[in-house]
């Protein structure tokens, strides 16, 4: 029997991943890579909320009926992101199971209708932190947990005449109430910002050996539910969603965005420091320029007190006399005078000298002097 379930479930792998081929290629234009949120920013920055649908097949597992058949199933969960790796979720299942062939003879199938199934698991999800992508396309999960389930097996006996009667383990058959164990991995496709497709696998481990209605051999029931669906995040659209968030990937980006930053500053400051350059070397050129022009304004070659630029007559002989342009001026000069001094002009400085008297410890003239030059003869 559990050849005949691997199988079953090989084909229906196959169909899904057919499926999943075509939803990824029609969606591949709309995915969503940015993702990038500040390193160590609080969970606000995040969406952690989401919910999920699936519908899919149901198969059991169990050792009183020799072949499964397969029944519709379908579920939903609401999860909480704890971390980008870690979530925990409450799922709930409901559909039915069958059976034929009992291997006591006593029944020859069963029906068992799963009015509910809830349970809290952990979500782990793989992919999420590395430095190759932003965001990874594909997220591969694993759960576990525990939870609880309420379902009705209907039996069908064997011989000419069938019938369908309720579980007789119970009076009046009715719900039957077992705790169980889900196990479960799958892959999670990002179609945008808001959407993943949800691809998945869970085996549920029943506390249980009734959930066929037969109690046969030693070893508790299974059942095993392959989906596919969706899982819509919640809250705001403009902020990532924790579940798809590659914190390694936002730090890579935080250092690019400020090597950027510093390339950028750096570009800056090298065009700031080029014009200043350029100013630099117009302003030399500006004082070369006035240098020249004053080089230009006084220069005067012949040393003659008028510069060159206004110097009619250059190369003038160094102590000619010349005009305001340069040129040299024709003057006549008079004969140099002689003055001749006789002895009677040295007997009076001589006299002079001899009586001249000062007072006592002054530069005063005395009076006493002056009477020497009232004798002088006048001339």
């Amino acid at each position: 029997m559990l050849n005949c379930i691997l199988k079953l479930f090989i084909k229906q792998s196959a169909f899904l991943i057919i499926f999943l081929l075509i939803v990824t290629s029609a969606f591949a234009q709309t995915i969503d890579s940015s993702n990038y949120v500040q390193p160590f920013s609080k969970g606000s920055a995040f969406r952690t909320w989401s919910v999920g649908l699936s519908a899919g097949i149901l198969m059991p597992f169990n050792e009183d009926y020799a072949t499964a058949a397969i029944q519709p199933g379908y579920g939903g969960y609401v999860k909480k992101q704890i971390l980008p790796t870690l979530g925990i979720q409450a799922d709930f299942l409901a559909g039915r199971a069958s059976g034929n062939n009992s291997t006591n003879g006593t029944y020859s199938s069963y029906l068992t209708s799963i009015d509910y199934a809830v349970d809290v698991s952990l979500n782990i999800t793989l992919a999420n932190i590395g430095w190759r992508h932003k965001k990874g396309v594909i997220q591969p999960y694993f759960t576990g947990g525990i939870g609880y389930m309420g379902y009705e097996p209907q039996l069908t006996t064997s011989g000419p005449v069938a019938s369908r009667v309720s579980f007789p383990y119970k009076a009046n058959g009715g719900n039957v109430q077992s705790y169980f164990v889900p196990v479960g991995a799958g892959l999670k496709i990002n179609l945008s910002r808001d959407i993943s497709l949800d691809m998945g696998y869970s085996v549920y481990f029943l506390n249980s050996d009734v959930f066929d209605g037969t109690v046969y051999g030693t070893r508790n029931d299974e059942l095993y539910y392959a989906h596919i669906g969706f899982e819509i995040g919640l809250g705001n659209s403009k902020k990532p969603q924790l579940s798809t968030h590659n914190p390694v990937a936002s730090m890579r980006t935080e250092y690019l965005m400020i090597e950027k930053k510093l390339m950028a500053k750096e570009e800056s400051d090298k065009a700031q420091i080029d014009q200043l350059k350029a100013e630099l070397a117009l302003k030399n050129e500006l004082i070369n320029a006035t240098n020249a022009s004053l080089i230009k304004f006084t220069m005067d070659s012949d040393n003659d007190g008028v510069p060159d630029l206004y110097d009619k007559c250059p190369n003038t002989p160094a102590g000619t006399i010349i005009d305001g342009s340069g040129c040299p001026l024709n003057i006549k000069q008079a004969p140099p005078t002689k003055i001749y001094v006789t002895e009677q002009d040295k007997k009076v400085v001589k006299e002079a000298i001899d009586n001249l008297e000062f007072d006592f410890n002054k530069a005063t003239i005395r009076p006493i002097s002056f009477l020497v030059w009232i004798k002088w003869p006048s001339y």
